[in-house]
């Protein structure tokens, strides 16, 4: 019996956490020119805290992403996205994380 009340006690926490989330889609313009820019962005903001899906189109140069409004806010992704080396929106790109990008990745690099 007592392992079944601390079970209930758990999947109720776990339902209540869920609940108070609040999901968020923003649109944001970066540099990313090519699949492996795709790559590093997904990729990267896979770990920023909040952040619950991620979705570069390299056509567009426009990365989707849903968060969690409790937990980050739009700024502080866009400068997630400058010091991975892209620019975010009206952000430049952090120039030491820039200069480490594949010059594929660069805005005056060559294509694949």
């Amino acid at each position: 019996m007592k392992n079944y009340i601390i079970k209930l006690i758990c999947i109720l926490s776990l339902i209540s956490f869920g609940v108070n989330a609040q999901i968020t889609k923003a649109v944001i313009k970066t540099s990313g020119v090519c699949e492996t820019c795709k790559e590093t962005l997904e990729h990267n903001l896979k770990f920023e805290k909040g952040i619950k899906t991620v979705n570069f189109d390299v056509d567009s140069k426009l990365l989707s992403v849903q968060f969690d409004q409790k937990k980050t806010n739009i700024n502080a992704i866009r400068v997630a996205i400058t010091k991975i080396g892209y620019d975010a929106d009206s952000l430049a790109a952090d120039p030491k994380a820039y200069n480490k990008l594949k010059n594929c990745c660069k805005k005056d690099g060559h294509s694949h």
